[in-house]
């Protein structure tokens, strides 16, 4: 009867050990690492209101075009494609030219996104952007169609390379492992990378 009761209790003490060694390695992490990381899957996902927020924080941004136009962008807002695997930003657009008879137009660009990871400053960046729609108000005609082919190109040069997340090397280590970034997902709410 008292064998049969010890494998039970040795099998508790195990699990228990287990489970003590995982909480006290979580309670080592940092709370925004252990926050985002799925130990189970090795997987980190950030959230789409983590990634906008980030974002947000590199812009306003701006380039000439032909030393005559200088397209701005600001206002950035981020949503996600999952059926695409890509990202998508739609941002208030500016056009200023002493050309122009207002000196300047406004409007919004709407572009899409693939994703990179740049491992040697571990950040995640938008690659190859695509103007999808570009609007402007105020002008008509040729020339907005004009200035809407300027706007798009430079928009998607301002937005190459740009960083929607950048991990600290805390994020990709789990105990004594350091991880690689594998694959990236796309989800509604949120990118998921895999570790490796």
């Amino acid at each position: 009867m008292a064998a049969a009761n010890v494998m039970p209790i040795a099998n508790m003490l195990q699990c228990s050990r287990r489970h003590l060694g995982l909480i006290a390695l979580g309670a080592a992490l940092p709370w925004r690492a252990w926050a985002g990381f799925n130990f189970w899957d090795s997987e980190f996902t950030a959230t789409r209101s983590e990634l906008q927020a980030m974002i947000a924080t590199r812009f306003p941004l701006s380039q000439q075009y032909a030393q005559i136009l200088t397209v701005g962008l600001s206002d950035p807002q981020l949503s996600l494609i999952a059926s695409a695997n890509r990202a998508a930003i739609t941002a208030r657009v500016s056009i200023a030219s002493p050309l122009l008879p207002t000196g300047r137009v406004s409007g919004a660009v709407a572009l899409s996104s693939a994703l990179r990871f740049d491992a040697p400053v571990r950040a995640l960046r938008l690659e190859q952007p695509k103007a999808e729609r570009l609007e402007l108000q105020g002008v008509s005609g040729g020339d907005a169609e004009k200035l809407r082919q300027i706007g798009g190109l430079v928009a998607q040069e301002l937005l190459q390379g740009q960083v929607l997340r950048t991990f600290t090397a805390e994020e990709l280590r789990f105990g004594r492992k350091t991880y690689e970034i594998g694959d990236i997902t796309v989800l509604d709410d949120g990118i998921r990378v895999q570790l490796k």
